[in-house]
This record gives C-alpha cells, structure tokens and sequence, in this order.
C-alpha cells in the first residue's frame, strides 16, 4: 500500500493558521506497529487520514473534541466544492438524500445509496 504526504509548504502553512499541532495520528512515515487510532492524541491533532477510509479518523477526532481537543483534518472533496468554498459560498449540509424518480416521483430502490450532498449558496 503507497501512503501519501502532505506538502511541507501546506503542513508549514496550516501549522501556522491552525497549530502549533503537536499530534500527528497519521505519520508519514508509519512507524512499525503504530496505530493512531488506538495511540493518545495531543491537545492540537494534525490528521490527514487515508482518503480511502478516514471515517474512523473523523470519529476519533469527534471524540477527542469532546475532551477539549482540537483536530484539523484533510480530507478530500471535489473540485467544484473548493472553487465553490473559495469564491466564498457557504455551505449548507443536507445529509443523504434520496432523490426522486422526475416521471414517478419514486424514491430509488431499497439497494440504492442516497446521496450525500451539500447547498452551496453564492449571495
């Protein structure tokens, strides 16, 4: 498996606006048997989890925000979404919605995933 860094220049530039961070769950590289997920996590937690699965990391960080922790997590989104969030649209999160079948009015069926999906608002 290929793990994948973070750009020293976006971690110095992040670090500086959101840090000092003085956790990082996720190292690159990993050590031999570490687990971020099981491992104590600092008070300002950098945390690029795999893009493939980063739910648990999301989790974790939900979790330590409850102790008083802060997280900054990277995580991937579309490109639309980043030109949409830095032209300045704010964003409203819908959750999963199940979209309508436009002749029937139906709902998909049972097996079909509802998408999950946001409102961008440009005022």
């Amino acid at each position: 498996m290929k793990y994948w860094g973070t750009p020293p220049e976006l971690y110095a530039s992040l670090n500086e606006r959101f840090g000092p961070f003085d956790c990082d769950p996720c190292p690159n590289p990993r050590p031999a048997g570490y687990d971020g997920l099981i491992a104590p996590w600092g008070d300002c937690n950098y945390v690029n989890p795999p893009f493939s699965n980063p739910g648990d990391f999301v989790r974790r960080a939900l979790a330590e925000r409850e102790l008083g922790h802060e997280s900054l997590l990277v995580l991937p989104i579309t490109h639309w979404t980043n030109v949409l969030l830095t032209a300045g649209a704010s964003l409203q999160p819908l959750g999963r919605v199940r979209f309508r079948e436009l002749e029937t009015g139906a709902p998909p069926p049972g097996s079909h995933r509802p998408g999950l999906v946001g409102a961008f608002y440009l005022g």
